[in-house]
């Protein structure tokens, strides 16, 4: 089976792939326009997958010569997030153009040729479900004869302490259908070539993936969790984030440590976390650069009360103490570095065993630190990715087509 990865960044969807159950499954062509991106996938899948693209200007005649059965697709996030202050515009943000092409100019052809993919994924962030674009997207896939299904998911729910709630659309050409969905809005509707076909879409979004486990509930809005945030956290599914963590030199360690002047002036908006702790915070590609919204930061003393040390921080900042950040350093504040966040991302594995050996993941040398921190925020979550891949290529009787 031949699958196209679009808006394929450093290839979190390409290594979801080979981690399904599709036998013989195979990437055969990525598509991104970052040239970062780009190197660091050709530098950890060869050569020959990725090409950097203006995927607005793909034609339906070089993808027919694919013959993919699979398309993943993980557009621009940016009309959509919350940080955006104009993501009302969904549809005509220009970042958006690329994705609509392929939708609106691109797919359609390949239906009227009986080349089209079989199966879709889409991802995007969780206000992609509120925008004019999935709306658009929707009619299109039912009106040319795709059944689909849609999902809020978050790593959390499948044991990795990371909160990153994220959209999902998979769709399935007619005949297939999806295993174990509620009840279907069915639809006859005629196709670009004039036939009538049956397509059908779920009627919610699903907050689980069927046959996976229940819907997921954020413990944190409980009313024990409210009182006492460490009650929701003990009772996560998964491990603790020890597993996840590099253990740092000392010199390692001064180059991760949250900066003096950073933490004087922003240190108490940060979301800080215990090696103990079951969550994260959502990581963004402005992690580093950026203090709230964007990624949790790691406290590595964890003998210290992180709430009485800032208390005591901001008396003696207010009394004009040039002693202050005495206080917060023995806290070890730390970022988390790309490796531990390749980790939470399920682009490689937990640490193996004690001398933290990780499976390869290669960095072209002229990556930055920015830089990596910027890809990594771009990604998807690959445990989640594979489950759906799994799921969608899942058929009612149990078999795959």
């Amino acid at each position: 089976m031949h699958c196209v990865e679009f808006y394929s960044g450093i290839g979190g969807l390409h290594v979801a792939l080979t981690r399904s159950s599709i036998p013989n499954a195979q990437l055969i062509r990525a598509y991104d326009w970052d040239q970062s991106a780009c190197q660091v996938y050709t530098a950890n899948h060869g050569p020959s997958i990725v090409s950097r693209t203006d995927i607005s200007k793909l034609t339906a005649n070089e993808l027919a010569a694919l013959g993919a059965d699979i398309w993943f697709m993980s557009p621009s996030c940016q009309p959509y997030t919350v940080l955006n202050p104009n993501r009302a515009r969904g549809a005509l943000d220009p970042r958006a153009q690329s994705f609509l092409h392929v939708i609106d100019d691109v797919l359609p052809t390949l239906c009227e040729e009986g080349k089209q993919p079989r199966y879709l994924l889409v991802e995007n962030v969780a206000g992609f479900q509120d925008s004019t674009t999935r709306t658009h997207l929707l009619d299109t896939l039912v009106r040319l004869g795709y059944t689909t299904s849609e999902f809020l998911l978050t790593p959390m729910q499948f044991g990795i302490p990371n909160s990153r709630l994220r959209y999902y659309l998979l769709a399935k050409a007619s005949p297939l259908k999806f295993a174990g969905l509620p009840a279907p809005n069915l639809a006859r509707k005629r196709n670009d070539a004039g036939v009538e076909v049956e397509a059908s879409s779920s009627p919610a979004v699903l907050t689980y993936i069927p046959g996976q486990g229940d819907p997921w509930i954020d413990d944190r809005l409980s009313p024990a969790a409210v009182d006492d945030p460490k009650v929701s956290d003990s009772q996560l599914p998964g491990g603790e984030l020890a597993s996840y963590l590099d253990k740092l030199t000392d010199n390692e360690y001064e180059t991760y440590k949250i900066p003096d002047k950073v933490l004087s002036k922003w240190g108490r908006l940060f979301d800080i976390v215990l090696p103990s702790a079951r969550r994260t915070c959502c990581f963004t590609r402005g992690y580093t650069q950026l203090v709230e919204r964007a990624g949790s930061i790691l406290q590595m003393n964890e003998e210290m009360d992180t709430t009485e040390t800032f208390d005591r921080f901001l008396a003696l900042q207010r009394a004009g103490d040039s002693s202050t950040l005495d206080v917060l350093r023995p806290l070890r504040l730390r970022y988390f570095t790309p490796t531990e966040l390749l980790r939470l991302f399920r682009i490689i594995g937990p640490r193996s065993n004690d001398n933290g050996e990780d499976q390869e993941f290669k960095w072209p040398e002229n990556i930055s630190l920015k830089t990596k921190y910027r890809l990594i925020g771009n990604s998807v979550n690959v445990e989640v990715v594979r489950r759906l891949i799994d799921y969608m290529y899942l058929e009612p009787d149990g078999n795959g087509q």
